[in-house]
C-alpha cells in the first residue's frame, strides 16, 4: 500500500471528505514530470511507473534509492526483481496475458530492455531485445545543468555519473562504454552485455541509470514497469518497500510528446470561450425581455470554463519548464475545474428539465435526479484531482481512475432523463391545452437538444477514447481537444 493510510470510502465522514479534498488541492503542486514514488508494504507483482512519449534526444532517468525486499537470501539462479522498459502502442498500456509467468523471464518482442536486479551478486544485468541499437543506456543520472553550445549532443553523453562510487559498469572487457563503442554496436548489429553496479546498505539496495533516445526510429510511447515476481502467487506475497525517482524529458522540456501542444491549445481555447461568453452576454443585454435565469447560468459556465483552461494552460507551461506546476496555480486550476464540472451538468440538467422555459418548478423525479447527479459529479471531480496529484504507480491510483470513469458515465446517463421527461410532457400537452403550435415548437427544440446531448456524450467519452487509441503518440493531444472543446455544449443550446 502507499505511504498514506488507506481507509474505506464508506467510512469517511463529511468532515474527513472536506479535509482530504483540501489536502489534495494543496498537494496538487507535487504532480509533474519529475516523479517520486514511495511505497511501503507493497504486495503487487507489477507496478506501472510511468508512460511517456519521447522524441529524438529525449531522456529517461531512474534513481532507485531504496529497495527492501524482505526476503531471505535465495539461491535462485535467475533474478526475479527488476524493471522493464517497453514501447507501447499509443493510448494503451503494457499488459501481461499470463499472470503466472514472470515478465523478466519471458522473452517477448514487446520488451525492449530488462534491468534484472541480482541481489546475490550485487549487480544489475541489462538485457536488450529487438533492434533498438541507438537506445543508449548508461549508469547514473544525466547532469542537471543544460549542455553548453559546442558540447556533444545528449545521445553521445553516455558516460555514467557515478553516485557515491556504488554504481559501476562492468563490460566483458572491463572497459567503460564510450561513444565510439556505441557506434560499433550500430555497425555490428550486436548489443554488448551491460552490467550496472548495485549498491547495498542496511538491507536495502540502490542503483540509477538513464536512457537516451538516439534516433527517430526509437521515438514513441514508452512504459516503465517494476516487477517483483516473488509476489506472482496469490497468498504468498512478500511485502517490500521501494523509493524511486523518475525524470523524463524531451528536448523542448519536461512534457510528453502528446502534451507539448497543450499549452498553446488550452490558451487558444480559453480565449475562444472568453470571447463566446462576452458575445453571449451582449446578446442577453440586447434582448432582456427574452432572458431567463438559465441564460445567465450559461454565461457563468462559459467564463468558468475559460478561467479553468487558462490555469490549465499555465500549469502545463511550468511543468514543461520546471518539471512541476506552481502550487498556487495548480490549486486554482482544481477549484475552477470543480466549479466548471458542477456548472456544466447542472446547466444541462436544468435545460433538459425545461426550468424557467416550460415550467418554474422542478418535479419530484427531477429533484431526485439532481440529488444524484450533483454528489456524483463532485465525487468524479474529486477522483480527477486524485488522479492528477498522485503518481501512476500509487496503490490506489487505478481505483480512483475506475471511480472517475464509472461515475462520469453514470452522470452522463442521468442527465438524459430530464430531457426525455420534458419531451413526453410536451407531447401529452400538445393536444390538450390549446397551444398546439407553441408546444410543437418547444417539442422540436427539445428533440434537437436531446440529440445534441447524445452527441456530446458520445463525442467526449467514446470518440475521444477511440482517437486516443488510433492516433500516433505525437497526436494524442487530439484526445484533449475532443474532450474539452465540446465542454460548453450544454450552455449553448439556445431556447
Amino acid at each position: 500500500m502507499a505511504v498514506s493510510e488507506r481507509r474505506g470510502l464508506a467510512r469517511w465522514s463529511p468532515a474527513e471528505w472536506g479535509q482530504r479534498l483540501l489536502l489534495l488541492l494543496l498537494c496538487g503542486g507535487c504532480s509533474g514530470r519529475i516523479h517520486r514514488l514511495v511505497l511501503t508494504g507493497e504486495k503487487r507483482a507489477d507496478i506501472p511507473l510511468n508512460n511517456f512519449g519521447f522524441y529524438t534526444n529525449g531522456s529517461l532517468e531512474v534513481d532507485m534509492s531504496l529497495l527492501q525486499l524482505g526476503l531471505q537470501k535465495t539461491e535462485e539462479k535467475q533474478p526475479l526483481v527488476g524493471f522493464s522498459l517497453t514501447r507501447v502502442r499509443s493510448g494503451s498500456i503494457q499488459s501481461y496475458s499470463d499472470l503466472e509467468v514472470c515478465p523478466l523471464q519471458k522473452n517477448s518482442t514487446n520488451l525492449l530492455v530488462l534491468f534484472l536486479i541480482n541481489t546475490k551478486d550485487l549487480q544489475v544485468q541489462v538485457q536488450r531485445y529487438g533492434e533498438q541499437k541507438k537506445l543508449f543506456i548508461s549508469p547514473g543520472l544525466l547532469p542537471e545543468a543544460p549542455p553548453k553550445p559546442g558540447l556533444p549532443k545528449p545521445e553521445h553523453m553516455i558516460s555514467p555519473k557515478v553516485d557515491s562510487g556504488t554504481n559501476t559498469t562492468l563490460d566483458k572487457d572491463k572497459s567503460k562504454p564510450t561513444a565510439s563503442q556505441g557506434d560499433q554496436q550500430d555497425l555490428s548489429g550486436q548489443d554488448k552485455e551491460l552490467i550496472l553496479g548495485l549498491g547495498h546498505l542496511n538491507n536495502s539496495y540502490n542503483f540509477s541509470f538513464h536512457v537516451v533516445i538516439g534516433s527517430r526510429a526509437e521515438e514513441g510511447q514508452y512504459s516503465l514497469t517494476f516487477h517483483n515476481c516473488y509476489n506472482l502467487i496469490p497468498g504468498r506475497e512478500h511485502p517490500f518497500n521501494i523509493t524511486v525517482m523518475i525524470r523524463e524529458k524531451n528536448p523542448e522540456g519536461f512534457l510528453s510528446a502528446a502534451e507539448i501542444p497543450l499549452f498553446k491549445l488550452y490558451m487558444v481555447m480559453s480565449a475562444c470561450f472568453l470571447a463566446a461568453g462576452i458575445f453571449w452576454v451582449s446578446i442577453l443585454c440586447k434582448n432582456t425581455y427574452k432572458v431567463f435565469k438559465i441564460h445567465w447560468l450559461m454565461a457563468a459556465l462559459a467564463f468558468t470554463k475559460s478561467i479553468s483552461l487558462l490555469f490549465h494552460s499555465i500549469n502545463y507551461y511550468f511543468i514543461n519548464s520546471q518539471g512541476h506546476p506552481i502550487e498556487g496555480l495548480a490549486v486554482m486550476h482544481y477549484i475552477t475545474h470543480l466549479l466548471k464540472g458542477a456548472l456544466l451538468f447542472i446547466t444541462i440538467a436544468l435545460i433538459g428539465s425545461g426550468w424557467a422555459f416550460v415550467k418554474y418548478v422542478l418535479s419530484d423525479k427531477e429533484k431526485k435526479i439532481f440529488g444524484i447527479v450533483i454528489p456524483l459529479q463532485v465525487l468524479a471531480n474529486v477522483a480527477y484531482v486524485v488522479i492528477e496529484s498522485r503518481e501512476e504507480g500509487a496503490s490506489d491510483y487505478g481505483l480512483w481512475k475506475e471511480i472517475f470513469f464509472l461515475v462520469d458515465l453514470i452522470c452522463c446517463g442521468a442527465i438524459l432523463f430530464p430531457v426525455v421527461w420534458s419531451i413526453r410532457h410536451l407531447q401529452d400537452a400538445s393536444g390538450t391545452d390549446g397551444k398546439v403550435a407553441v408546444n410543437l415548437a418547444k417539442l422540436k427544440l427539445f428533440r434537437h437538444y436531446y440529440v445534441m446531448v447524445i452527441c456530446y456524450v458520445y463525442f467526449t467519452r467514446i470518440i475521444a477514447i477511440l482517437l486516443q487509441v488510433a492516433m500516433p503518440f505525437q497526436w494524442q493531444w487530439l484526445y484533449q481537444v475532443s474532450s474539452e472543446a465540446p465542454g460548453g455544449v450544454g450552455g449553448w443550446a439556445r431556447q
